[in-house]
């Protein structure tokens, strides 16, 4: 079993693949004061009351991480806690097949090269992968698999935070789909503003960079992935393909390149 994970800034995916099938997954929070130990007892304690697997089943470990302090404590935990596991850790240095056509490649999150990596095993290229998390992130990849470049935009959450912090009168709603574009009470023209929005802002950038990428914008594959895509992924006229496991299938492509 190899278990793959993925830490961002808000929250940490784990996943549990069977050869290519991922017949496990769970999500918990980031939190950058956990040191080795906990993750330890964490990552311990998920695997164990799996039903597919005990401890002693990991034979590998693949991670990307963008939070620099918990990939410190993340690197400490593999060696005490999985010593003879092999792990992959996404960073220079690390084989992804994934050519960086960026100023300065080590700019670029490994997050999303994994994403550029998986989209291109999945669905070829070129193709444009949206990804919900703290922040909204947009990636191209050309049709040779490159990472070409990319957009980011504040996060569906932060920007929901940031609207009940700073309006008096506005407060914290459930982001689910609102009952119609013109919102007869607060909590729907929050709803209304937050989805609508969103979807728009994929849109009107996923077009531009559709348009860059190639001159049939048929030939490009618009794929939507992270813990809020579920959100706005529906109201989303551009996106093609709506995969929540993407990071997790990236990385199990980058142990596989790896593990040799």
């Amino acid at each position: 079993m190899l278990l793959a994970i993925d830490v961002g800034n808000s929250e940490t995916v784990l996943g549990l693949f069977d050869a290519e099938e991922l017949v496990e997954h769970w999500r918990v929070g980031t939190d950058t004061r956990r040191t080795a130990d906990e993750w330890a007892v964490v990552l311990n304690g998920l695997v164990a009351g799996s039903a597919m697997t005990g401890p002693d089943g990991i034979d590998g470990i693949a991670l990307c991480c963008s939070v620099p302090s918990v990939q410190h404590e993340m690197r400490e935990m593999f060696r005490r806690a999985f010593g003879d596991v092999p792990a992959v850790i996404v960073e220079p240095g690390v084989r992804t097949g994934v050519p960086i056509r960026m100023d300065n490649p080590k700019e670029v999150g490994s997050d999303r090269i994994v994403n550029a990596l998986a989209a291109g095993h999945l669905y070829g290229g070129p193709s444009v992968v949206a990804d919900f998390g703290t922040a909204t992130t947009f990636d191209a990849v050309s049709s040779k698999g490159e990472y070409v470049g990319g957009a980011i935009a504040p996060g569906i959450d932060i920007s929901v935070d940031a609207l009940s912090q700073r309006g008096a009168q506005l407060h914290m709603v459930e982001i689910v789909r609102p009952r119609a574009a013109i919102a007869k009470n607060t909590t729907e023209a929050l709803r209304s503003g937050i989805v609508y929005g969103f979807a728009g802002q994929v849109d009107g950038i996923v077009d531009r960079m559709v348009t860059e990428l190639s001159d049939n914008p048929d030939n490009v594959t618009v794929v939507a992935t992270g813990g809020l895509a579920g959100t706005v992924v529906g109201e989303c006229e551009t996106v093609d393909v709506h995969e929540p496991w993407l990071t997790l299938i990236g990385l199990r492509l980058v142990f596989e390149r790896n593990s040799s």
